[in-house]
């Protein structure tokens, strides 16, 4: 993880809807090559300010700086480019129930216009693979796969333009413990193996255990602070403190200290 450069620079973001004040004064720098889980309380607006930065939603103030280009400010060709750097990935994957995996998962590739329907068919099976899907999913309608296919088929659309930053919106979401931990580890050896940064909104404290370098805890309308899983057990404030000490955190921290079915730590 290079932290001398943010990939993601965000300064004194506010988030208004009407009278209703989510994010003030918010900063949070994200480094190349980390995995950030952004957690918080309902309402914080974890899923908004990912939308803020993806550019489809706008703050009510602040500035968003991403691969050194200004999200809010960027010309249509220059963000077309940037948007290209980046794949994301909502909740329950997010596919056109018209369109089969494979279709899918060429969508982004469709902007490329020196790619020819054979070669995007061929990167979008290479994507599926990659993403652990059997080799006939590409052929599957979204409504015929298990809510985990669907996931797995939304992040290989993410990865469709082998992007830098992947974002991604409550990943294990409705997903069973076994379905969730399998994932978790999809999503690590896949950044790891790819050099990806990983901007991830979740919830799911095995999550965090199994993922994540870097934790952002939204509170008080902010990023009320950041830090490795350990520090977070040094946080006073008292949300911080029942999130990482309560019966889930504690469960989450046996099974992440147990041995895998190898035997091995």
């Amino acid at each position: 993880m290079d932290r001398t450069d943010p990939i993601i620079k965000l300064r004194g973001i506010d988030t208004r809807f009407g009278s209703h004040v989510v994010h003030e004064g918010l900063d949070l720098d994200v480094y190349r090559g980390e995995i950030l889980g952004v957690v918080g309380g309902s309402g914080t607006g974890k899923s908004v300010l990912l939308r803020e930065i993806v550019g489809l939603q706008k703050p009510s103030a602040g500035s968003i700086e991403v691969l050194g280009v200004d999200v809010r400010t960027a010309e249509e060709d220059e963000r077309q480019a940037l948007e290209a750097r980046w794949g994301v990935m909502f909740q329950d994957g997010a596919l056109f129930s018209s369109l089969n995996v494979r279709e899918n998962v060429e969508v982004p590739m469709r902007r490329i216009e020196t790619l020819d329907a054979d070669t995007r068919a061929a990167l979008a099976d290479l994507k599926v693979s990659m993403v652990g899907l059997p080799y006939n999913a590409g052929d599957k309608f979204p409504s015929e796969l298990s809510g985990g296919m669907r996931k797995r088929a939304g992040l290989a659309r993410a990865l469709s333009l082998d992007p830098e930053i992947v974002f991604l919106d409550e990943p294990t979401a409705g997903l069973d413990p076994i379905g969730a931990a399998e994932f978790d580890r999809l999503i690590h050896g896949l950044s790891r193996s790819l050099g990806l940064t990983v901007f991830l909104v979740t919830h799911d404290l095995d999550t965090l255990h199994a993922t994540c370098d870097r934790i952002a805890v939204l509170a008080e309308r902010k990023v009320l602070v950041t830090g490795t899983m350990q520090e977070m057990q040094n946080v006073h404030h008292p949300w911080v403190h029942e999130y990482f000490h309560g019966p889930r955190a504690r469960a989450a921290q046996s099974s992440a200290a147990a041995p895998d079915r190898n035997g091995q730590e």
